[in-house]
């Protein structure tokens, strides 16, 4: 592996000073002189139509300033982007008729929030109630009342995935099993609830400040609902308190303090309560999941067939790439030669299901892993070697699909059997006390080959100075996982400076490169990290090429970035300082700056993703037999995530998904009665605490990704994975009891242990 000076060093992130001292701006700390306060009126049926809205009362009392309703709006649907434009199913306030309760329908800006609160309880609102289905089994009944009339059977789409002989491949098993998984919605609890402020200038044109994960998509979607010029918007991401999936599409309070604040002149803001975050806000979607895999008698997989029903809630939201990585992820990890894949994203009248950390794949694999411990178990075979002998590898492909072109799966799996113990503790753990074991494969940044824009998948512009700094500029959005600290490693490394000598200015759509998608898919190392890496070798290109020409030096001699200097290799003393050689170069062209941009595109790199991350994990768990209690005692991780750019961050990055994959797996879980979400605040929606974290030990699998940026590749939302099915596994191993259905609580066990 190749040696670095500043990738791979533990370098503390850009943003915590800022953040530990309270100096960090985020988006409701924001106040602009006039601003006004906004407050959206909720639908409180799952499903009406809209006979008549009334809103004088409230434009009449004192300090309302505004108020708007969707027929106010040009009523132009918005929703999956540029992916699936044939699935944009939401207007910024309902229209027609209302499809879950907290469905957006009115929206007020006051002079304060209070006035805003009141004003909305003057509205009054004219339903004609219609019948409502909340579960998938119940939407896809014959004569099921239809959510979206354009949608026969309340299913929004389906995708597939099919390759090999599926039929061959179950009659040349010799173990056939077939089982039914229940996944749950769980909310992303970002500590920052949404919030965004909306100026209109003098020209019309609108600067929209908001928690987003997603700049750039947020301006296109926001254009296009208001009927303006993509540019005539400057969207800017201040700090952001977390969004995980939860914050990278464009949302209604969005639209509304955009929409209002052109129409009054004045600041407009929104601040979402905890309240509606929970009750109302997107959420990891529900699955049942039909899973039916076959094996030969060594333990050979030979062929699965998968079916998911995905429960989008009312609208389709991120459902659609939800739907179809769901299938990727069901294919992953091991050698399957018979593969066929249906997904269904179903309507019902619940808050929309969109994208959260692992996209479809805590879902997927939960089923996926958890069906190969009971194959393991069945087949008399160890649950870790019956991995290893099925396990991916550099170079095989999932066809039409993917292709691996690094993979360190099997050296993660012996590597966490060996840090655990495995071996001897799966033989020798007391009634009570229980190890299991499950694994993850995950995207780094989505390709989708019908994605079609004029734009590339991330750009980056490099403004080199004679002061021996230089100043990166990214639409890349750092939501606190460290995106920024490691672009800048990244640019360090490559023109031999220190992170002190880089300024980076990130997530403004006026000031920075057209165009990045945002942060998701743990695609902001590869792809910003790409485009950077391009735009500092153009750089040094230039650099290089001054300097040959000023020592008269031959093709022979290499040159080098390092400590700050340029110079031949083996010859020191022919260079000179960063500094002074763009002051050469820019003298040389009469002072024209040194600027240069880079691209990141991936071509032909599958129709998913250009790399794939993996990992292993072992968990080991004490049940009290008389309470159901879990307790996790300790975790084991293994993971391949390339070359690693910043240890400290990685090791955050797995910690994180570490905290979020315990709620998964035993504590959170998303209530709700009719539609009505019933648990709304954080002491009846139960998140770990960071005294529940069990102790844990973690290593990276040294592996060289080719299409990464100096082999890096991801390392933040795969590992949210594999806990819940490791976790699964443990507690069968301490009681016998097998959850097939999430979250693990003690009345399950309980119940689970009676039935034994």
């Amino acid at each position: 592996m190749k040696r670095f000076n500043i990738v791979g060093k533990d370098i503390p992130r850009a943003d915590g000073r800022a953040k530990v001292t309270g100096t960090a701006i985020y988006t409701d700390d924001i106040k602009l002189p006039g601003m006004l306060y906004g407050r959206i009126l909720r639908s409180p049926l799952a499903h009406a139509r809209i006979l008549h809205i009334d809103t004088k009362k409230a434009k009449a009392l004192p300090g309302v300033k505004c108020v708007i309703t969707g027929e106010d709006t040009p009523k132009i649907k918005y929703g999956n982007w540029r992916l699936f434009p044939n699935t944009q199913d939401e207007y910024p306030l309902a229209v027609d008729k209302v499809r879950f309760i907290g469905d957006e329908v009115a929206a007020v800006a006051a002079v304060d929030r209070d006035t805003a609160e009141e004003a909305l309880d003057l509205i009054r609102i004219e339903y004609e109630e219609l019948p409502a289905v909340f579960d998938t089994d119940a939407a896809l009944k014959k004569g099921a009342p239809l959510i979206h009339e354009a949608s026969p059977g309340n299913i929004s789409l389906d995708r597939k995935i099919s390759y090999g002989d599926i039929k061959k491949g179950f009659a040349e098993s010799d173990y056939i099993r077939e089982d039914v998984f229940t996944v749950h919605a769980v909310s992303h609890a970002y500590l920052e609830p949404c919030s965004t402020v909306a100026q209109c200038d003098l020209d019309g044109r609108i600067t929209l400040w908001t928690s987003t994960q997603v700049p750039y998509i947020v301006q296109c979607l926001l254009a296009s609902t208001l009927g303006m010029r993509e540019n005539d918007i400057r969207v800017i991401k201040p700090y952001v308190g977390g969004g995980f999936g939860g914050k990278m599409e464009m949302r209604p309070w969005e639209f509304c303090a955009a929409f209002m604040a052109k129409k009054t002149g004045r600041p407009v803001k929104f601040t979402l309560t905890r309240e509606e975050e929970l009750a109302t806000g997107r959420r990891r979607h529900p699955m049942k999941i039909y899973s039916k895999v076959g094996f030969k008698k060594d333990g050979t997989l030979v062929a699965k067939d998968l079916k998911i029903h995905l429960d989008g809630g009312a609208y389709n939201s991120m459902g659609p790439t939800a739907t179809f990585l769901s299938g990727n992820f069901g294919a992953m990890l091991y050698r399957i030669p018979n593969y066929r894949y249906l997904g269904q994203h179903i309507y019902t009248n619940k808050p929309p299901a969109g994208a959260m950390r692992g996209f479809g794949a805590p879902q997927s694999l939960f089923a996926a892993e958890t069906q190969m411990n009971m194959a393991a178990e069945e087949l008399g075979i160890d649950p870790i070697d019956l991995r290893i002998k099925n396990a991916m590898v550099t170079g095989d492909k999932i066809p039409d699909v993917a292709t691996i072109s690094s993979c360190g799966f099997i050296e993660s799996l012996k590597e966490v059997a060996k840090m655990s113990n495995w071996k001897r503790k799966r033989r020798t753990l007391r009634t009570g006390r229980g190890i299991g074991v499950g694994c993850y494969s995950f995207i780094s940044g989505g390709v989708f080959n019908w994605f079609n824009t004029q734009y590339p998948f991330s750009a980056a512009e490099v403004r080199a100075f004679a002061d021996g700094t230089v100043h990166l500029l990214t639409m890349a959005s750092d939501i606190g996982q460290g995106s920024d600290t490691t672009l800048k490693q990244i640019l360090a490394e490559e023109l031999g400076l220190k992170m002190e000598d880089i300024r980076i200015t990130a997530a403004d759509t006026a000031m920075t490169p057209q165009a990045d998608l945002g942060s998701w898919g743990s695609r902001v190392t590869l792809m910003a990290g790409n485009a950077t890496l391009e735009a500092a070798k153009k750089i040094k290109e230039v650099l290089f090429g001054a300097i040959s020409a000023r020592y008269n030096l031959n093709v022979i001699y290499d040159m080098e970035c390092k400590d700050g200097r340029i110079y031949a290799k083996g010859r020191p003393d022919r260079g000179m300082s960063f500094g002074e050689a763009v002051a050469l170069v820019q003298k040389a062209n009469r002072g024209k700056p040194l600027v240069a941009r880079g691209h990141y595109t991936p071509r032909g790199k599958g129709l998913v993703t250009p790399a794939f991350s993996f990992g292993a994990q072992v968990a080991e768990v004490e049940v009290d037999r008389e309470t159901g209690l879990v307790e996790v005692k300790k975790m084991w991780t293994a993971h391949d995530c390339g070359t690693v750019i910043n240890p400290t961050g990685v090791e955050g990055q797995l910690e994180g998904s570490i905290h979020m994959g315990l709620g998964y797996a035993l504590s959170e879980e998303l209530v709700t009665k009719e539609g009505k979400t019933l648990n709304t605040t954080f002491l009846d929606y139960k998140i770990p605490s960071a005294l529940d974290m069990p102790p844990g030990e973690s290593i990276c699998i040294e592996t060289y990704e080719p299409e990464g940026p100096m082999g890096a590749k991801e390392a933040g939302e795969g590992l949210v994975s594999p806990t819940a099915p490791a976790i699964a596994e443990a507690v069968c191993h301490a009681t016998g009891y097998r959850c097939k259905d999430l979250p693990i609580t003690p009345e399950k066990i309980l119940k689970g242990l009676r039935k034994k």
